[in-house]
């Protein structure tokens, strides 16, 4: 357990699934009153994206529920996994290129399927990548990432964050 917790969450180009998980975890950690405790970012797996902003369609899709995607995409490094506590993949194709670069002693609890904390997952640990597809995969990644939100809060308050 510790004062702080810093946590990513991870996909393939950082600007559509992560940036959200992001964005809808940062504010419900600030209603929590936490974001001084919680240290939220977002990454990819590939470079595509470097500096972008979240793509149009997601924001658009963020925006209209109240939140703002204000990330810049970045890639996710190996020495990375040092500096998280928590390291969330958005899929398992994502999960599987951080289980190459991450280091061979990494901590079992410290990489792991977001969704793995969505209570209505029904054993589907993937978010899709609503990228090629039209505003209804957007609205449903956004459904998916929020419900999941809490779920997560919870385990990092139970696990990782010191109470005092």
């Amino acid at each position: 357990m510790s004062e702080t917790v810093e946590i990513s969450f991870v996909c393939l180009g950082n600007i559509c699934r992560s940036p959200l998980a992001q964005g809808l975890f940062q504010d419900l950690v600030k209603r929590e009153k936490l974001g001084h405790k919680i240290i939220i970012s977002s990454a990819g797996t590939s470079a595509w994206h470097v500096g972008d902003l979240p793509d149009q369609r997601m924001r658009q899709t963020a925006q209209s529920k109240g939140i703002q995607l204000r990330s810049r995409a970045r890639q996710f490094q190996r020495k990375d996994f040092s500096r998280f506590d928590l390291v969330l993949a958005m899929d398992e194709s994502n999960l599987s290129n951080l289980e190459e670069i991450a280091p061979k002693n990494l901590p079992e609890d410290k990489l792991m399927l977001f969704r793995s904390f969505d209570p209505e997952s029904n054993g589907d640990l993937n978010v899709p990548d609503p990228y090629y597809g039209g505003a209804k995969g957007f609205e449903a990644v956004y459904q998916m990432v929020e419900r999941t939100c809490p779920s997560l809060l919870d385990y990092i308050k139970a696990n990782l964050l010191d109470s005092s």
